[in-house]
């Protein structure tokens, strides 16, 4: 998408959308690092680690053949319902801080989820396939369109590239979702005192400001990409 920094002859002016999204982006990841730093030197009374937490909590759901892993990284937490696994971070797996513990617990409402049958996360699972290839081929479709003049076959590629932000605006009930099963889970299970669950859900919480930035920034590059079809088609017009 980058690409389309220019076209004609002068600097494309609709770029400055990708800067504002950038900003959005940066500041949504500088948040959850800040936030999870804070609150991953408070650590929890009970002195579990986010392993732990995590088998507690898929155990007490009738998970138990979903693993627990570690996997390298800071925040690359995630929940693999193809490998039936949980995969926690070096910042979490060990630690016993209440933010460690937010996260595995955040990871585990993904498994819960599937084992539910959570609509928004079938959705988003099906959506995978169609996305990818609408992500690899919209942009070209889009430049191909403009050099041709084909100023349809151009749109087509912006249309296509509302799936990512569709994609996206799936992603968010998702994780809004199993945030507030791990808050629940977190509280039901005595895992965490009321006081400590104020630091984990300021953790929870700026984690899921990094997708609604996320979905902020594609949200602008559809517009700017509609905006350069158009304005495309009616120089070529002029």
């Amino acid at each position: 998408m980058y690409g389309l920094g220019y076209y004609g002859m002068y600097m494309d002016p609709t770029y400055m959308l990708v800067i504002i999204g950038l900003i959005i982006t940066l500041i949504a990841s500088a948040n959850i690092k800040g936030t999870f730093n804070k609150y991953d030197k408070v650590g929890s009374r009970r002195g579990i680690t986010g392993a732990q937490c995590a088998r507690r909590i898929l155990d007490a759901n009738g998970l138990r053949d979903i693993r627990v892993e570690l996997v390298s990284g800071r925040l690359t937490d995630h929940f693999s319902p193809k490998e039936n696994v949980i995969r926690l971070s070096e910042a979490t797996y060990n630690s016993t801080s209440i933010a460690a513990l937010g996260v595995a617990a955040h990871e585990c409402g993904h498994a819960v989820q599937h084992q539910v049958g959570y609509v928004p996360i079938k959705l988003r699972n099906g959506m995978v396939p169609l996305v990818n290839i609408c992500n690899y081929t919209s942009i070209p479709i889009i430049l191909i369109g403009i050099i041709l003049g084909a100023t349809r076959f151009a749109l087509f590629g912006v249309v296509l590239y509302c799936a990512v932000f569709a994609f996206q605006l799936v992603t968010l009930p998702t994780e809004t979702n199993a945030s507030a099963r791990a808050l629940r889970t977190l509280e039901e299970m005595a895992i965490l005192d009321e006081d400590e669950l104020k630091g984990t859900r300021k953790v929870l919480r700026a984690a899921a400001m990094t997708y609604f930035a996320a979905a902020a920034s594609t949200a602008l590059q559809v517009l700017r990409l509609l905006m350069i079809v158009m304005g495309s088609s009616q120089r070529r017009r002029d």
